[in-house]
């Protein structure tokens, strides 16, 4: 079955982290899945962002319909990204029959402490939307990658997107 999970949060809030843990733990039981993360997507759709409302609106919008073809593909997709805006995540539910939002809900001095990019640093001030019903939360400031990544499969295996592991 293909379905999307999208993993957002603050920038540093440890997305990616565990985005390459559920991605080992959804191989290893044999589920086609693409990732789609941002950083390295936006060099290939954005070489020269702006990071700017319209670069962004055009780079998520575009993030969004990869994702969507992807899964009416049969694959499963992992997006790691931010997504500043609700509305671009909510673009991608109205269309992705199977969608969980996965809310990697870290404190913002966790995340200025761990700022590997330097955005924090730099004084990034982009409003950054929660997710209003995510449909589970991970507190990235507690527990490891592997741990959150377990729990999203655990939410997978609920929702009989995969079959429980034997």
């Amino acid at each position: 079955m293909s379905f999307a999970v999208w993993l957002t949060g603050l920038p540093a809030s440890g997305k990616s982290a565990i985005a390459r843990e559920l991605v080992h733990l959804l191989h290893a039981r044999g589920v086609a899945l693409s990732v789609l993360e941002s950083d390295v997507l936006r060099t290939q759709l954005t070489p020269f962002p702006r990071y700017d409302d319209a670069d962004r609106d055009f780079f998520y919008g575009s993030l969004g319909k990869i994702g969507i073809d992807l899964v009416q593909e049969g694959r499963a997709v992992i997006f790691d990204a931010t997504a500043n805006r609700r509305a671009y995540r909510d673009a991608a539910r109205k269309r992705i029959t199977h969608f969980a939002e996965v809310y990697v809900d870290t404190p913002l001095e966790v995340c200025r402490a761990r700022d590997p990019k330097g955005l924090y640093r730099q004084g990034m001030k982009i409003p950054y939307e929660p997710p209003l019903a995510p449909e589970l939360v991970l507190h990235g400031a507690q527990g490891t990658p592997q741990e959150h990544a377990a729990a999203v499969v655990s939410l997978l295996e609920q929702r009989g997107w995969i079959s429980a592991a034997r």
